[in-house]
């Protein structure tokens, strides 16, 4: 929620302006010459901040709609960026266009289908894209058909995610092309080099162009498995704002954003799959908190700690609907993601942490770790299971976890396991925990909580 400075901060009538000119002494004005030459450099002002604007919004769109053409996205991006040097040069000087994103996209798709006439196998490209160019000799201003700006989106959204790539390829090369972000932000995001951001975003094109991966929308078989990948990608990217894996801050909200922003298109394009509105849920219920998870100084607030009146309420109304409508497409068979958003509404309806209905968290995660077996699903569910039954039923659970080669140099779980401990009195143990998980992270906001933690054992 969008926060408002006070009336009291705000200046007095009148303090700080120029006094109001008196009906008989008109402000004076600058010489007729001077207001002439005035009128194109606000033009020009005008241009360069729409450009900007609409090129953010809109360069999704555009780089999608040209690979539909080119059938690379590399290429794409660079028609793209070629259309926004155009505008630079043109609307400065003939004035923004009423309908600014289509002539964006008019121009990239004209420069595609120049560079494919270019081509020496332009015959055959022409007939591999024949529906996309019902009439190459003039591209149309707009598509003919507003459905196929989100089917190419949706083509876009699958390509930038493909298997054939790395994981930090993936989400690097989301952020760049459906995120809009430019390289330098998904570094200071990640807390990674420029260049080593830069060269996973080349590397990740250079890879679809040789693999020669199809943009496209799978079906069949491999639509589920697909789908898992761009649904991860997007978790991926809401978790390392949620609760950064480095650093010096244990939020990064703008990624938190982002994400969201990403599933939100995602249930515009695929308003049929309960997976998509389940991961919309999720990520909108776990957003609601943002306010009450740091402190004045940016220290992390456990959930127990948290003053749920900072909870965003319109974030979890959001988040309550996309789960409905998650269950309704479900059939009764609910995904991992709408499993993770029943976990994450139980503790939205809750109103304060000891009235959370913590037994149906644990069943709910019971239910998970059926669907989607993984040691981290287990170390929650024993969390829960803390809480509904005692903490040393759940340290049963927890001990039985820590062989696991996944959970080696997971800090979460001596963490877990020094709460356990704490609460059954065994406070040496539970401070050597604590120090041990402090060891592990990579977040100073985080390890500084640790620290404290195994202070405040006797």
């Amino acid at each position: 929620m969008t926060s408002h400075p006070s009336p009291a901060s705000q200046p007095p009538p009148d303090q700080g302006r120029a006094p109001a000119a008196s009906p008989r002494a008109p402000a004076p004005q600058p010489p007729s010459d001077q207001r002439r030459a005035l009128a194109p450099q606000a033009q020009a002002e005008h241009a360069a901040g729409a450009i900007e604007t609409v090129f953010r919004m809109e360069s999704p769109r555009i780089i999608a709609g040209v690979a539909r053409v080119v059938r690379d996205v590399g290429i794409a991006e660079e028609l793209a960026q070629d259309a926004l040097v155009a505008a630079l040069e043109q609307w400065p000087r003939d004035g923004v266009p009423d309908n600014p994103g289509a002539w964006l996209m008019a121009t990239a798709r004209h420069r595609a289908v120049d560079l494919v006439r270019r081509r020496e196998n332009y015959a055959r490209k022409l007939a591999e894209i024949g529906r996309a160019l019902p009439d190459a000799a003039a591209p149309p201003e707009e598509p003919a058909d507003p459905d196929d700006i989100d089917d190419d989106l949706l083509r876009l959204v699958f390509t930038a995610c493909h298997p054939v790539l790395s994981t930090e390829a993936r989400t690097a090369l989301t952020l760049r092309l459906l995120g809009g972000l430019t390289t330098a932000e998904i570094a200071r995001a990640f807390l990674v080099p420029e260049p080593t951001v830069a060269q996973r975003i080349v590397r990740a094109k250079r890879t679809l162009a040789t693999k020669n991966v199809a943009f496209e929308v799978p079906h069949g078989p491999d639509r589920e498995a697909r789908l898992g990948s761009v649904l991860d990608v997007i978790y991926l990217i809401f978790n390392e704002g949620y609760a950064a894996t480095a650093g010096d801050d244990w939020l990064r909200p703008s990624l938190c954003e982002d994400a969201l922003r990403l599933a939100r298109v995602l249930t515009a394009l695929m308003p049929k799959e309960p997976e998509v509105h389940g991961l919309t849920a999720l990520l909108e219920l776990q957003a609601s908190r943002t306010a009450a998870r740091t402190g004045p100084s940016g220290e992390p607030v456990l959930l127990k700690d948290q003053n749920r009146s900072r909870w965003n309420r319109m974030l979890i109304a959001r988040g309550f609907a996309a789960l409905g409508r998650a269950e309704a497409a479900s059939g009764g068979a609910p995904g991992p993601y709408l499993l993770q958003a029943a976990i994450a509404a139980c503790h939205a309806h809750a109103y304060s942490y000891e009235e959370t209905d913590w037994p149906r968290i644990a069943t709910l995660y019971g239910l998970l770790a059926a669907r989607s077996p993984s040691p981290v699903v287990e170390l929650n569910r024993a969390v829960a299971v803390s809480m509904a039954e005692g903490p040393a039923e759940a340290l049963a659970l927890v001990d039985a976890l820590a062989g696991d080669p996944a959970l080696r140099e997971y800090h979460l779980l001596p963490s877990v396991r020094g709460d356990l401990l704490a609460r059954l009195g065994r406070t040496p143990e539970a401070r050597a925990e604590f120090e041990r998980a402090a060891s592990l992270t990579r977040n100073e906001r985080e390890r500084e909580l640790l620290l404290r933690r195994a202070a405040e054992q006797p």
